[in-house]
């Protein structure tokens, strides 16, 4: 069974398992995961569990901690078929006759909480979150209608999209969110950055970061060496940051810059428990890359606004892939969070011409 180092929060495997490493993080478990239907046990009281999702992340990471006589869930992944015979499964085999006594969501994306409110229900268990995502989950559910907004599409058309890409994403309607989440309990248990969580007898520090989501909650177990990140912190690939129609004028790579330099004063061999890709060690590799790729974007795109640009004619320089309608809404989302970080620093500045956003550099 893995173990944990307690004097100084750095994590450690057994040798069960053969580490491969990365780019300067350790995957202690080698490449190990849950298959379908099972759990695995990756430190003492705590299990893993992997649900398939669609789209290019593949699936969600979600994780059991012994409470009591029963387990606190964090993250449930998405109210879709695949994933409820996912839980199924794992509850009529591994965790049989096993209760949920809480559930915690990480953040508001509906693969990590699409099925909360199905597990509350299922198992009388209370919802934990940070009042931020809860308000904003909330607010997300009830704004759901099929017709799409108009000033979606103003916002959209002010970064550049076609008639035609506005008319096919409002044949989706605007009300996909609701589909994939299940109805929530009406209360809530609030997570405070800072504040501790006692889970089987063992604290766990709430720490809060944003950019990627308003208050999204990561949890620390520091005896353990342990981090729960959610999608906070990934691996592999750096979390969607995106500008929103709900606060044009915000500056989520910015609270994103600062939630990585908060995210550095923990220690460096903590157990990182990611919300897709693998368990792995070496955080502040991680932290630093993540940190460094979004300013390299920045610089590189400062150069490219030598001439006035939409938000659109910004994917090359940002993505290493082509961007179809799949996944147009949340490139659009990053650069203009790109956009409006090199504006907020003076580097930029946005004029408005039809309705339409055009950014140069200063």
């Amino acid at each position: 069974m893995a173990t944990a180092s307690r004097s100084d929060a750095a994590f450690v495997a057994d040798e069960s398992f053969v580490p491969t490493s990365h780019k300067g993080m350790i995957y202690p478990f080698g490449g190990a995961e849950p298959g379908p239907g099972d759990v695995m046990t990756i430190a003492p009281g705590i299990r893993w569990v992997r649900l398939v999702v669609p789209g290019a992340l593949k699936h969600v990471n979600c994780w059991l901690i012994d409470d009591g006589d029963g387990v606190a869930l964090v993250d449930t992944g998405m109210n879709l078929p695949d994933a409820r015979a996912g839980w199924k499964a794992v509850f009529r085999g591994p965790l049989m006759d096993t209760r949920v006594t809480r559930v915690i969501g990480t953040h508001f994306h509906p693969d990590h909480v699409g099925l909360a409110g199905w597990m509350c229900t299922h198992h009388g268990a209370s919802l934990f979150m940070t009042r931020g995502e809860w308000l904003t989950l909330r607010s997300v559910l009830l704004d759901a209608r099929d017709a799409l907004p108009d000033e979606m599409a103003a916002f959209w058309r002010a970064a550049g999209w076609t008639d035609e890409q506005i008319g096919h994403a409002a044949e989706r309607g605007w009300s996909g969110f609701r589909r994939i989440v299940t109805p929530l309990p009406l209360d809530y248990r609030r997570l405070v950055d800072g504040g501790t969580l006692v889970l089987g007898g063992n604290p766990w520090r709430v720490v809060v970061g944003s950019g990627h989501s308003p208050e999204h909650a990561c949890l620390l177990d520091e005896a353990a060496g342990i981090l729960i990140a959610g999608d906070q912190v990934l691996p592999r690939i750096s979390p969607n940051v995106s500008l929103g129609v709900t606060e044009p004028e915000a500056d989520p790579l910015g609270e994103w810059f600062a939630s990585i330099a908060k995210l550095r004063q923990l220690p460096h061999g903590l157990l990182v428990l990611p919300g897709h890709g693998d368990p792995f060690t070496g955080l502040h590799n991680r932290l630093d890359a993540m940190d460094r790729e979004h300013r390299e974007r920045l610089d590189e795109l400062e150069i490219f606004l030598a001439e006035p640009r939409r938000a659109v004619d910004c994917f090359g320089r940002l993505f290493r892939r082509a961007i179809g309608p799949d996944i147009l809404g949340m490139a659009t989302g990053e650069a203009l969070a790109h956009l409006r970080r090199l504006e907020v620093e003076g580097r930029v500045m946005k004029e408005v011409r039809d309705g339409v956003w055009w950014y140069r550099a200063i």
